[in-house]
């Protein structure tokens, strides 16, 4: 069989997607049908596409993206309908640094006229410092690679813009006391969150709340939530676990989560009370 020079000896993969895009899956499954319907093995597809079949498969399960040579040998070998070479503009990899399930709401963040972030762990994504943010993924495991360390840190920081870039957009936090006692990556790197966190905190469209540990009532007891609200008016929540999110769009759901919310700020410290005690605790540092 004659392969092109993309072939590596061993079949090894060296240009699989490190985290597969929706549209890559999407056009794989459209590939395999069109095969399929055409009564062709992945062998036979891949002698008349000229690639190997281990990248026949790769591109069907969406692990690789499909160079120009591949959509226009499959085209010709499967009827030449024109639906690989339209699917084939729409095409984009994976989104580096955001966890699969993470993406959709990530695109949501970026339209949505308001966000609201409880949470119970660490400092959101979005407060964190580039010293915390390392902290966090240098804790990852199994380990990161520097690569897709700095791929972590870099979208993390990216997504950071949306809070100076949409000044019109309301943004509230409410986090717990404990995070920012937690002395992740060590003193020097808590110093400067707080300082980074009092910095964005101070911004007119962005709100933050702490939960004190001595609070004696809780609305959020069953874990971290977010909640945003698109420009059509449509309420939707996410949350997130090991390994995992779930996207959240059921209305009595999300109203549930959102009477949760709407609850926990008024039993949190209010906005100047949290600054304050930010404050002491870098003090304490």
């Amino acid at each position: 069989m004659t392969t092109d020079n993309a072939e590596v000896a061993g079949n090894v993969d060296w240009e699989r997607e490190p985290d597969p895009s929706d549209s890559l899956r999407t056009f794989g499954a459209v590939v395999q049908a069109l095969r399929e319907h055409a009564g062709l093995s992945r062998a036979q597809f891949a002698e008349r596409v000229r690639f190997s079949k281990h990248t026949v498969e790769s591109v069907e399960l969406g692990r690789r993206m499909p160079d120009e040579a591949f959509v226009e040998r499959a085209e010709e070998a499967l009827g030449n309908t024109g639906a690989l070479r339209k699917a084939a503009r729409y095409l984009t990899r994976g989104e580096a640094g955001l966890a699969v399930w993470f993406r959709r709401w990530a695109r949501l963040e970026r339209v949505a006229v308001s966000l609201c972030t409880y949470e119970c762990r660490l400092v959101p994504g979005l407060l964190q410092s580039e010293g915390y943010a390392r902290a966090v993924f240098d804790n990852s495991i199994p380990l990161l690679t520097d690569d897709q360390l700095e791929a972590q840190v870099t979208a993390r920081l990216q997504r950071q813009k949306m809070l100076s870039e949409r000044p019109h957009v309301p943004f509230s936090f409410i986090v717990e006391e404990s995070v920012f006692r937690m002395r992740l990556g060590g003193a020097e790197v808590m110093r400067r969150l707080f300082d980074y966190v009092l910095e964005l905190s101070a911004q007119r469209n962005v709100t933050l709340q702490v939960v004190p540990l001595e609070a004696e009532v809780h609305a959020c007891l069953d874990g971290p939530v977010q909640l945003l609200e698109t420009p059509e008016g449509k309420r939707l929540a996410y949350s997130e676990g090991q390994q995992n999110g779930r996207l959240i769009a059921d209305v009595k759901e999300v109203s549930l989560l959102h009477q949760r919310y709407d609850t926990l700020r008024s039993q949190a410290l209010n906005p100047k009370d949290s600054r304050g005690l930010l404050e002491r605790l870098r003090g304490e540092l």
